[in-house]
């Protein structure tokens, strides 16, 4: 877990008004337990989870794509070449929704956009320090033109189909009902 207690409030903040603002059919969905709390996006989130990524192509048109994933200090960062069609994508239009869904059991939604991390960056050396330990090497070595993005949303949503039952397979303690 990288995230401060602030990043953990600010994340929860993100996280109420987005389902307060959401539609009813979603709320009708994920409503009371089955609503993921910040401090369960952390604990659940570690290690490397597949994300889909959505962007825009130049003539408007949807694409999505899967990507590695980490969560860290409560948002998403994620990788691929620069010469992929996604990269272009997010240079020219860094608007962007990020799903993880983990079968029934949980899922998270998210729209926003990315910044592309660069050497300087506040963010940069923890978190190419992260994904070098947990691939046993820089992602920075697996091609000539390795992208690391930020993702930062406007709108998310965290959702457990059985929470109690996903909890206790995770080993993580449960929040109070």
């Amino acid at each position: 877990m990288y995230e401060s207690d602030a990043e953990v409030e600010a994340l929860q903040q993100l996280l109420d008004a987005s389902h307060a603002g959401s539609t009813e059919h979603l709320r009708s969905i994920i409503g009371g337990r089955r609503v993921l709390a910040a401090s369960d996006l952390v604990a659940l989130l570690t290690g490397m989870r597949v994300l889909s990524v959505a962007t825009v192509t130049a003539s408007g048109e949807p694409r999505i794509s899967a990507v590695d994933g980490h969560f860290l200090h409560g948002t998403w960062s994620f990788s691929t070449s620069g010469t992929a069609a996604k990269a272009r994508h997010l240079r020219d239009r860094p608007a962007a929704s990020v799903a993880h869904v983990d079968n029934e059991q949980l899922a998270v939604f998210s729209h926003g956009h990315v910044e592309e991390l660069a050497q300087g960056d506040g963010d940069f050396d923890e978190t190419l320090a992260h994904w070098t330990q947990h691939y046993g090497g820089s992602p920075l070595e697996w091609g000539d033109d390795i992208r690391i993005y930020r993702y930062r949303p406007h709108w998310m949503i965290g959702y457990a189909w059985k929470y109690d039952e996903l909890m206790a397979e995770r080993g993580l303690t449960p929040r109070p009902q």
